[in-house]
């Protein structure tokens, strides 16, 4: 019977195990969303270095005030 008493206290309950089966489902949904964030943000900086080039000086200058 201790050994019964000794493995029902210790163990996980039910809604310790729901809620550990939702933080993993949370977990993959953040691992996801880095990874969609990594592929968007290689596709911003692709973007900026193609055109980064075809920057000119004339182009970062401010007009002037009239």
């Amino acid at each position: 019977m201790a050994k019964a008493l000794i493995g029902f206290i210790g163990g996980p309950t039910t809604q310790q195990q729901a809620e550990t089966a939702s933080l993993h489902r949370r977990i993959t949904d953040l691992e996801n969303e880095i990874l969609r964030l990594k592929v968007e943000n290689d596709g911003l900086l692709t973007t900026l270095r193609e055109r980064v080039d075809q920057v000119r000086a004339g182009d970062l200058l401010e007009p002037l005030a009239r």
